[in-house]
């Protein structure tokens, strides 16, 4: 139950905006590795929180999303299993050979094939899926995947907004709005498609450098794929548990199961089966990653608890109980959603507002909207910096892991290429979202 907030900012707020902005500010400078900035701004809430009465050891640990962290190592741990069989290497050729020949032809095929999957898949099982298979292929054909993992992970946020399932946050909306999977895509479907679009279109014209030059194959064309394969029955087992996976993940809102429940069940099947080392498994684990969201998660948990989200949120729904306002309040809704959920995790925010949008529809206010601008605004405000959104995080730490010159993403290109692009989205969301709003209401 969300506790009535307060009008003014108070010492709390302050101060637990001033700690988050000092742990972004040690995140984007690249002083130090953005784990520990994470762990010493984490530190930093919870010692502030207890000394001033707003945060306590036990909100800390609640604030962990624990659905999220063992999503990213169950996947982590599949991939893992998977990466060793040979079956990246062999989509990768196949891959190369259809489109690696011309470098634009690959980034859209690859962003659609993302955007399409994460409709119906958990947009961060995605990239995680696809990231290593992108590297691996720039690697065969000498490409830079720095753009190829940006569009991915930018690209599979857009195309998670479409449906009931592809986002956290809309399965919490449409849970609390009552919207069926059918009524939400068929809302959020059109607009995503005119969004997906123009940001394609964006990108590639900002990364034209990097994708203007034709690729020399190097015999690429005379490899055999079925080659790659080095462990047949590995690479069986291993689809058979991401199979697993998959299905469950179509019907886990149905049978009323997290997402990391159903990854630990087809990761079970295999281990069971394939019964890999423990110790060579888990290497392949990052755990600097994870970490680094469960700080974060702390962080924001101090900043939601001190009441300066709440206040955000009020703030926005004083504007809405006009409804000569409307329109205008559901635009300001989807901007400011859009701007906090490219600093902090979006799922807060959704949480915090729901209750007040809840309650502005019991006062009588046509909410109906409102539900659609929040869903628009935490969805495409994750594309405006690399630590906006869970996908984004796995394409950064891939690109490290590449090893490739110029590959590496780091916070200062995400924010010269990704908060345009944010910025580009919302202007397009905005006007379809005006013209189309009695058709959203």
């Amino acid at each position: 139950m969300l506790e009535p907030a307060s009008t003014t900012l108070s010492g709390p707020m302050i101060v637990s905006g001033l700690i988050l902005v000092a742990a972004y500010a040690l995140i984007f400078a690249e002083v130090m590795h953005r784990m520990h900035a994470a762990i010493i701004g984490a530190v930093a809430m919870v010692g502030a929180g207890l000394y001033g009465g707003f945060y306590t050891q036990e909100k800390a640990i609640q604030a962990i999303d624990a659905n999220t962290m063992l999503l990213l190592g169950g996947m982590m741990m599949m991939v893992a299993l998977l990466r060793h069989t040979g079956g990246f290497e062999y989509l990768a050729i196949r891959l190369a050979k259809r489109t690696a020949s011309r470098p634009r032809h690959l980034l859209v095929s690859l962003a659609l094939a993302v955007s399409v999957i994460s409709m119906f898949l958990d947009n961060v099982t995605t990239v995680i899926i696809f990231a290593p298979l992108t590297v691996l292929i720039c690697r065969m054909v000498g490409l830079n995947p720095m753009p190829y993992l940006m569009a991915e992970a930018m690209m599979s946020n857009i195309g998670g907004i479409a449906t009931l399932v592809g986002d956290p946050p809309n399965i919490m909306i449409g849970s609390a709005a009552g919207i069926d999977f059918n009524r939400f895509l068929w809302h959020m479907g059109p607009m995503v498609a005119v969004i997906w679009c123009v940001t394609v279109t964006l990108i590639l014209y900002r990364f034209r450098r990097e994708l203007a030059t034709p690729v020399a194959f190097t015999g690429i064309v005379d490899l055999d794929e079925t080659r790659a394969i080095t462990d047949p029955r590995g690479l069986k087992r291993g689809l058979a548990g991401l199979t697993v996976i998959i299905a469950l993940f179509f019907v886990h809102h149905h049978l009323h199961l997290y997402p990391a429940y159903a990854t630990f069940v087809g990761l079970a099947l295999v281990l069971a089966i394939s019964r890999p080392d423990p110790d060579t498994l888990l290497r392949h684990v990052e755990w600097s990653v994870l970490l680094f969201f469960a700080a974060l998660f702390v962080i924001v948990g101090g900043v939601e608890s001190s009441g300066l989200l709440a206040l955000i949120g009020h703030s926005l729904a004083s504007v809405a109980s006009d409804p000569e306002l409307l329109l205008i309040s559901c635009l300001l809704l989807m901007w400011v959603a859009a701007l906090l959920s490219a600093i902090i995790d979006n799922i807060p925010f959704t949480v915090t507002m729901i209750p007040i949008v809840l309650s502005l529809e019991s006062s009588g206010v046509n909410v109906t909207p409102m539900w659609w601008a929040l869903a628009l605004g935490v969805g495409l405000g994750g594309n405006g910096s690399h630590i906006g959104a869970t996908a984004n995080i796995i394409c950064v730490s891939e690109s490290e892991r590449s090893g490739i010159p110029g590959a590496r993403i780091t916070p200062g290109l995400w924010l010269r290429h990704g908060f345009p692009s944010m910025l580009a989205s919302l202007a397009v969301a905005s006007l379809l979202f005006t013209i189309f709003f009695g058709f959203l209401s």
